[in-house]
């Protein structure tokens, strides 16, 4: 179990970024929250296996369609055991 925060940059709000990465953190099976910043970054924390968290992270260095990463901050952090999946 290995714990990823990871803070997102560029034309990442209002582009579908936090639902998507909601699905597929769900579809992993990662426990975590994904939220907007009021300066446009948005954050999120995953939680899980080891390769899901990092398909997470590669997913949220390119964002879904629409959006434009233009910059990643991965953070690592001790598990909390989180459960379930949260937009904030």
């Amino acid at each position: 179990m290995i714990r990823r925060r990871v803070a997102v940059r560029g034309h990442v709000q209002g582009v579908f970024f936090r639902e998507a990465t909601r699905r597929r953190a769900l579809a992993e099976g990662l426990a975590g929250w994904v939220h907007n910043l009021s300066d446009g970054t948005v954050e999120a924390v995953f939680e899980g296996e080891r390769e899901s968290v990092e398909r997470l992270v590669a997913f949220v260095r390119e964002g879904p369609g629409g959006a434009r990463v233009d910059w990643v901050d991965v953070v690592s952090e001790e598990p909390e055991a989180l459960a379930g999946f949260d937009v904030r």
